[in-house]
């Protein structure tokens, strides 16, 4: 069945539902229902025919009664009657043989919500296959039960210390009062001292400034951060200043990658094949000096564009951190590629919402997006020994301490 709101207040005072005891009762028998239905719907498949339709019969073997079984739910214990065939060959796959617990079918539910399926999508998902009509908002019900271990992941405790910190946004859309506007997602991810990856925290909708900053890193001090040796950052507002005030000893390095995107911004066609070779001369340079020496030349030669050559000469500080490592450093850390691709990630997850309904939908779907992505995060990163010995010589004393 499927109701309206009205309806169902109608039906809880009918039921008599008046405290969360009886609301967990109602609840075990809607369970029941639900699970009794789907099981049947299992057993038409495995058969090939409805039930009493003989005419469409085409096998051996046949339904032949129930059996009785005792599962556990989220609402208290639950008494099926699970159908059988003649020749017993039936495997369910809603509660399979043996299980004795059913609480994870909400799972199942919230498993394809975080695949990317919309809740209408899963509502046509399971009516297909098993021929129940489970209405978006039940949907959406079951999917919220994400926000008790999202707020448990955002609030856990995390390492002492983070061998680089890559931290980037991702741009959504969102309605708000009856309007459809551009919400930001920030997420960050860590590099620990064994060389794997992990998504720290998520952060939507806020307004970039160093005070918004200041509070996230903050955030990640009290979850237990100390320090973090190097920080691979876009050029967002108020960053490095919350940066400095809170890890006063990191390195800084801001993206090329969003550096060059940005000097391109304004950049007519015609010149921009000729301006990009410009620009890779600066930041493919082998030391800090020739790489300043060849913004100094692009400076003279591109008088028509100044505000290219000022955003770097403005940003050269925190740009040129990498000239201070060695390669297997410089190509991890010159650009915030690790965070994008989980953004990439993210997108082709969200591809099917167009329009987020409201700030917890992003959060939820977003928060199930990067679990799944982090899942694939098994391995520790291509040449990783090497890398953590340069570190090691870089940042002997800091990182002796976390030993």
């Amino acid at each position: 069945m499927k109701f309206d709101r009205k309806a169902l207040r109608e039906l809880l005072k009918s039921r008599g539902v008046k405290s969360l005891e009886d609301f967990n009762e109602f609840m075990s028998e809607v369970s029941k229902e639900v699970v009794e239905t789907l099981l049947e719907g299992e057993l038409t498949d495995h058969l090939g025919f409805e039930k009493y339709d003989h005419s469409a019969k085409t096998i051996d073997n046949s339904r032949n009664g129930f059996t009785p079984k005792t599962v556990k739910s989220r609402f208290g214990k639950v008494d099926l009657s699970v159908p059988r065939d003649r020749k017993s060959g039936f495997a369910p796959l809603i509660v399979k043989k043996g299980q004795r617990d059913i609480s994870g079918m909400e799972d199942k539910i919230i498993s394809l919500y975080a695949k990317g399926l919309t809740t209408r999508d899963i509502q046509s998902h399971v009516q297909e296959l098993y021929n129940y009509s489970i209405s978006p908002e039940t949907v959406s019900t079951i999917t919220d039960k994400v926000f008790d271990r999202a707020r448990e992941w955002q609030s856990r405790p995390l390492s002492r210390i983070y061998s680089i910190i890559f931290m980037d946004a991702i741009f959504l859309k969102m309605r708000s009062e009856g309007h459809v506007k551009g919400i930001a997602v920030y997420n960050i991810i860590g590099i620990n001292l064994d060389g794997h990856k992990e998504c720290l925290g998520l952060w939507v909708g806020e307004t970039e400034s160093s005070k918004y900053w200041l509070s996230v890193l903050n955030e990640l001090k009290n979850r237990g951060v100390e320090d973090v040796l190097i920080f691979s950052v876009d050029n967002l507002t108020g960053i490095s200043e919350a940066i400095q005030s809170v890890y006063p000893r990191s390195e800084i390095q801001k993206c090329i990658v969003h550096q060059i995107r940005n000097s391109l911004k304004h950049v007519s066609w015609k010149d921009r094949k000729s301006l990009t070779t410009d620009l890779k001369k600066i930041y493919k340079a082998k030391t800090e000096k020739e790489g300043f020496s060849a913004l100094e030349d692009f400076e003279k030669n591109w008088k028509k564009y100044p505000y290219v050559s000022a955003s770097w000469r403005r940003n050269w500080g925190e740009l040129s951190t990498y000239f201070k490592f060695p390669k297997e450093i410089r190509s991890l850390i010159y650009t915030t590629n690790p965070i994008e691709n989980v953004n990439r990630g993210i997108k082709k997850l969200c591809k099917n919402k167009a329009v987020f309904p409201n700030e917890q939908a992003v959060f939820k779907v977003v928060y199930l997006a990067i679990i799944g992505i982090e899942k694939k995060w098994t391995c520790r990163l291509r040449d990783w020994s090497l890398i953590y010995s340069q570190l090691a010589i870089f940042f002997g004393e800091r990182l002796e301490k976390y030993l």
